[in-house]
């Protein structure tokens, strides 16, 4: 049955996610995935701070006329997977809060949707706290894919034991690490929806964690999925700040300040060796696909596409 809300109309959640899964179809042309024999060719899809825009915006938005949307990037997905199937999908977190879907189903409509597009990881932005961690644990049991955080301590919460600090993928023969980063929680999210979640230092966890999954998982590619912020006129923690300070991350992936990067840029490390940090946007206006290519198991180049902005 629908609801109508003065102009929105509320879908059922299977009703909404059926549509969803069906809609956008040929929104953009497929690239070609030639590959070298020689060669491993890892592809990566992102969003962040989808903040439930399931739907694009309305004709008559000002800003964004029928844009965005994560049923056209759930189109594309679904698409790319047919030529390569063990592309990896990844957010950097707040997918919940934004729209009514969230306001009458909290994060459960959104989780479904992205478990339906074959998410292989998320991190936690500070929306996700928005209802608190009791409601965060009732919809986590709707992800059918880790949810990685690995400076939020949740031992004395709720939903302890339901956060991965870190996680090791295998595509093709590349071994990959994944860890996430949260913002400090103080002055951003209230004691009453964080609950006992304490928060450690960003670039000390990163530094122990890169380490640990090079040296003792024995990664090939280690990619952070970060909602730290792109860039700030202050000292304040942020991604650029990560890529020149750590040593063994090759991507980092990133969230919250809503920065529409035009492409992947890059850094160097300390190690002297390249990292690329991007982001795209907020609330499904884009889509970031990175190409990473490798030859025994080395990383030898990488393509920085455009990001691709949905719907234009």
């Amino acid at each position: 049955m629908l609801k109508p809300m003065g102009g929105f109309t509320m879908l059922t959640r299977r009703q909404f996610i059926r549509n969803t899964l069906i809609a956008g179809a040929g929104l953009y042309a497929l690239p070609s995935l030639a590959q070298n024999s020689n060669v491993t060719r890892l592809t990566i899809l992102h969003t962040n701070d989808l903040h439930c825009h399931f739907e694009p915006f309305p004709e008559n938005d000002p800003k964004y006329p029928g844009k965005g949307g994560m049923n056209r990037i759930s189109a594309y997905v679904k698409q790319l997977r047919k030529y390569d199937p063990e592309l990896l999908l990844l957010d950097s977190g707040d997918f919940s809060q934004g729209t009514p879907y969230y306001n009458f189903f909290k994060g459960e409509v959104v989780l479904k949707l992205m478990s339906e597009m074959g998410y292989n990881a998320s991190t936690i932005g500070n929306h996700e706290f928005d209802s608190g961690l009791e409601s965060f644990r009732e919809v986590m049991q709707y992800a059918s894919f880790p949810i990685i955080s690995s400076n939020y301590d949740f031992s004395d919460t709720p939903i302890n034991g339901m956060i991965k600090k870190h996680l090791v993928i295998e595509r093709k023969d590349i071994r990959i690490g994944l860890y996430g980063l949260g913002i400090e929680l103080q002055g951003l999210v209230g004691k009453s929806v964080c609950g006992n979640t304490k928060y450690l230092e960003p670039l000390e966890v990163a530094l122990e964690t890169e380490d640990y999954l090079r040296y003792q998982e024995k990664c090939d590619f280690i990619i952070c999925l970060s909602h730290l912020g792109h860039e700030y006129d202050s000292p304040k923690i942020s991604d650029v700040i990560m890529a020149r300070e750590t040593y063994e991350t090759d991507l980092i992936l990133g969230a919250h300040t809503h920065t529409f990067l035009n492409s992947p840029v890059e850094f160097t490390n300390k190690n002297k060796r390249p990292v690329v940090v991007n982001q795209v946007g907020w609330a499904a206006l884009m889509l970031g696909q990175l190409e990473f290519f490798f030859e025994n198991k080395r990383k030898t180049r990488i393509d920085l596409t455009p990001n691709k902005r949905v719907g234009e």
